[in-house]
């Protein structure tokens, strides 16, 4: 088996405040909490996740609390009663964090332009040039298969989150019936993306085990392995 992390590099974003945005089913929120964790390791700053995922009731950021704080991670979330509320929340607590000047914040932001509305409600605490908004590509999802429907889904979510997208990541996947000719699939919409909108591709993501199966060579890009952690209820059950 091929050992991912010696022959590709892994993503490197400067930036300290980063807003991880897709369509609905892209993946967005797997690819949040790895990323945050990936942070939690190589930064030496505080390291914060904010779920403003109105959207989804089951894959959540949230979801996997407890380990994340293990990590030391910080989680802004509604607690106790208001945990699986699809309410607008904590948005005191979260427009804090993007204020504050020291340590990383990932916002993982609900699916589409419904999911942005929260994001547009906070877009006057961003400052131009000191965040990336990054579009989470998935080529297996009815509005993002191909670069035009991509650009337009970006289009909408642009107006609703009242931000411009400053970058793209690359995240193909059918959750366990994910193949590496899927992956590059998905890094090939990334690139055509990349080029119909002169934004850069960061990275692209795949579960561990298929970039196992890979030959890495072929990827022309960082990329950011993920172990699934976001499972459907029933799942966490076994």
């Amino acid at each position: 088996m091929n050992d991912p992390g010696t022959i590709f590099q892994f993503p490197v974003i400067p930036a300290r405040k980063i807003i991880l945005v897709g369509g609905f089913g892209s993946g967005k929120t797997e690819v949040a909490v790895n990323l945050i964790q990936y942070f939690s390791k190589i930064e030496n700053t505080p390291v914060t996740i904010a779920d403003l995922d109105l959207v989804n009731p089951y894959f959540r950021s949230r979801e996997v609390l407890g380990y994340m704080e293990e990590l030391g991670i910080k989680v802004i979330t509604p607690r106790g009663g208001d945990f699986y509320a699809d309410l607008p929340i904590l948005l005191p607590e979260i427009r804090g964090a993007i204020e504050n000047q020291v340590g990383k914040l990932v916002l993982d932001v609900g699916g589409d332009a419904q999911g942005a509305r929260a994001l547009g409600a906070l877009s006057d605490a961003f400052v131009a040039g000191q965040y990336e908004m990054l579009m989470v590509l998935n080529s297996r999802r009815p509005f993002t298969a191909d670069a035009a429907g991509s650009i337009k889904t970006m289009v909408r979510i642009e107006m609703t989150a009242k931000l411009k997208f400053t970058g793209l990541i690359s995240n193909s996947h059918m959750i366990e019936e994910t193949t590496p000719e899927i992956v590059m699939e998905g890094l090939r919409l990334g690139r055509e993306v990349e080029g119909a909108t002169h934004l850069k591709l960061q990275f692209i993501s795949a579960k561990q085990d298929v970039l196992e199966k890979m030959d890495l060579s072929q990827i022309d890009c960082r990329v950011l392995p993920l172990t699934r952690q976001m499972l459907k209820p029933w799942e966490r059950q076994k």
